[in-house]
């Protein structure tokens, strides 16, 4: 009876066949981002909590996106729509940390943290850009 209570239990998240190490390495990132960004876009003004809101939503698209490719078996149309995701994100990253876009000419994300959240995005953006290039071939 005791060995019957020490069976195996299955994968609660299987790899599927046509899903890659690239997804899951992609998808960390996607987190890893989505962990670092949420904090600092509850310290935007008031006034431009739009603009947090569509850079949360972005983030979140891709993760949606991501998620969805490991599922796919024709994976090019997605990454596409992914590659487009990320190149608003960078803009939109990009206008938060342009001091000129708020009337106290402060920028809603710190140089310091733009540096880290751009590094991210196209450390990203490069993964989606090389897993591309892969499907090519």
């Amino acid at each position: 009876m005791a060995e019957e209570k020490e069976q195996q239990l299955p994968d609660l998240d299987p790899v599927r066949d046509n899903s890659t190490a690239e997804d899951f390495k992609t998808k960390n990132k996607i987190y890893d981002l989505i962990l670092y960004i949420g904090p600092e876009l509850e310290q935007f003004p008031k006034a431009k909590r739009k603009l947090a809101e569509k850079i949360d939503n972005c983030t979140l698209e891709i993760l949606e996106l991501v998620v969805s490719l490991e599922n796919k078996h024709y994976k090019k149309t997605t990454l596409g729509e992914l590659d487009n995701k990320v190149d608003v994100l960078r803009n939109l990253i990009r206008l938060a940390a342009d001091p000129q876009y708020t009337r106290s000419k402060k920028p809603c994300l710190p140089m310091r943290k733009y540096e880290i959240v751009s590094r991210k995005v196209n450390e990203i953006g490069r993964m989606i850009g090389g897993y591309y290039k892969s499907l090519k071939k």
